[in-house]
């Protein structure tokens, strides 16, 4: 039980931990006249805004470049705006490149109080007032520990001590690979509540909030009103010269939140109630004029009652779906309806056929029977028509079977629960392919022609290829009359 306790505690103080820190987040606020950031980095005249740079720096619509790989070059940019701001953070985005193992003599970013713009310290002014944060390439004590990034504070009184490379007068520092990274290396100095802050990303990632703490420091007091800067200096060797380029400087200011201050995006109690309160007075007045418009206004209230009553998108669907089923099922009764005309008919025809041949006629004992000469026809041309016609008679049937297929089909997906209307087109085409299949049987027999029958019709293949072309051209005419009707219908929803 008092494991259990303690565990509890230990729950309830780390909620509690964590709840005071992050109530304790300041506010950040970006600060455009403190920051540059490409394209279009530089104005027409060539110039930056709000920014001045000079000696060896050349600026273009992407970035600056403080010097170029060449020997003993100096470049510097600076701010032309004072930072008013007590609490702030900057992120310094930037390349350092070079042919060589090694590269000399490296890049600085200032906070001081006057703008150091030429000097023996990296490309700046020695002896400042304010904040250094030294990226130095070149190992000049020979201790093998570049590249190296440190930090220095001095009040204006100190000389950096180049042979050294400042390692006593640090207020701290870290080994950190800069030079020739895949990807620009940032640094971000943050300054809050006197506790200084340096974060580096190496520049192996493309992870904007990929940072490792590099230094921090407690009770450190920095000027008021500085300006930020950016220098890089090059060496004297030939084979140790790098190029410098500034990407990017961002500034914030931070606010320290007060405490007891409603959070942002919320509402206090009072004013929900409030708010709450209006809407109420107002929705009564909404339905008071309603009302009193309704009973002015009979006639306009019948028709917004109407309007009111709208069809949804799901209703508005099975609906069209059911039109379109219906429209299927009374083309499948047409289509039934004149293939059984066209089998009577058939049927009539066999039958008349049948009767005219069946009747015996003798010119002469023991011989059969022949057709009379008028009408130009021997048996075996009457027999090879009835063949035929009798495999026209079974092809109509086997249409007629799968006409009453998909009217079964058709009747079932307009019962319950409705149906797929693409699953109906599909057996359209089925019908189509089929009538083809049978126009395709039919040319490819030899037209034997029909010959005339007294007292009777005949049926050419003709007529019949022609009434089921017209059949099916009118069943395809209903289809994309439907999809067009129901495409402009879609449009709405």
């Amino acid at each position: 039980m008092a494991v259990g306790m303690d565990v509890v505690l230990a729950g309830c103080t780390l909620i509690f931990a964590v709840y005071s820190v992050t109530a304790e987040l300041p506010r950040k606020k970006f600060e455009y006249k403190l920051s540059l950031k490409g394209p279009h980095l530089i104005q027409s005249d060539g110039s930056i805004p709000f920014w001045t740079h000079g000696g060896n720096a050349i600026a273009s619509d992407q970035s600056i470049r403080v010097t170029p790989s060449l020997r003993s070059q100096k470049g510097w940019v600076w701010s032309k705006n004072t930072n008013p701001h007590e609490h702030w953070e900057v992120e310094a985005t930037f390349r350092i490149s070079g042919r060589g193992r090694v590269g000399a003599d490296g890049l600085a970013i200032w906070y001081t109080t006057q703008q150091g713009m030429d000097g023996p310290v990296f490309g700046g002014k020695d002896q400042w007032n304010g904040l250094g944060v030294f990226f130095d390439s070149f190992d000049n004590d020979g201790q093998h520990n570049n590249p190296y990034v440190m930090v220095m504070l001095n009040d204006g009184t100190k000389q950096y001590d180049h042979n050294s490379d400042g390692q006593h007068q640090q207020l701290g520092g870290c080994l950190r690979d800069f030079r020739n990274k895949p990807f620009p290396v940032k640094a971000k100095i943050e300054y809050y509540k006197n506790a200084l802050t340096l974060s580096i990303h190496n520049g192996m990632t493309n992870n904007k909030d990929d940072y490792e703490i590099c230094v921090r420091a407690e009770n450190v007091n920095l000027p008021r009103n500085g300006y930020f800067g950016v220098s890089a200096a090059t060496g004297g060797l030939a084979g140790a010269v790098d190029d410098h380029d500034l990407v990017s400087f961002i500034t914030h200011s931070m606010t320290v939140p007060v405490t007891g201050a409603q959070p942002e995006g919320k509402v206090s109690p009072e004013d929900k109630k409030k708010f709450e309160t209006e809407f109420d007075e107002y929705w009564e007045k909404l339905q008071k004029a309603q009302e009193e418009y309704k009973q002015q206004h009979p006639d306009k209230a019948r028709e917004m009652e109407e309007s009111q009553a709208y069809e949804g998108a799901y209703e508005r669907e099975l609906r069209m779906i059911f039109e379109g089923q219906n429209g299927i099922h009374r083309v499948m009764n047409e289509l039934h309806r004149k293939v059984d005309e066209l089998i009577g008919r058939q049927a009539s025809i066999e039958s008349q056929l049948s009767a005219r041949v069946g009747t015996p006629q003798y010119q002469q004992q023991g011989q059969p029977a022949q057709l009379p000469a008028s009408d130009g026809m021997r048996r075996h041309e009457v027999d090879s028509l009835l063949n035929s016609q009798r495999d026209v008679s079974n092809m109509i049937n086997d249409v007629k079977f799968l006409v009453s297929d998909i009217q079964k089909r058709s009747a079932q997906a307009q019962g319950p629960g409705g149906g797929d209307p693409f699953a109906s087109q599909q057996l359209l085409h089925q019908i189509r392919d089929n009538m083809n299949e049978l126009k395709t049987d039919l040319l490819s027999r030899p037209n034997q022609g029909c010959p005339p029958v007294q007292g009777g019709s005949c049926l050419t293949p003709a007529y019949f290829f022609i009434f089921m072309g017209a059949q099916l051209a009118m069943m395809i005419g209903y289809i994309v009359y439907r999809n067009s009707k129901e495409a402009a219908a879609k449009k709405f929803y």
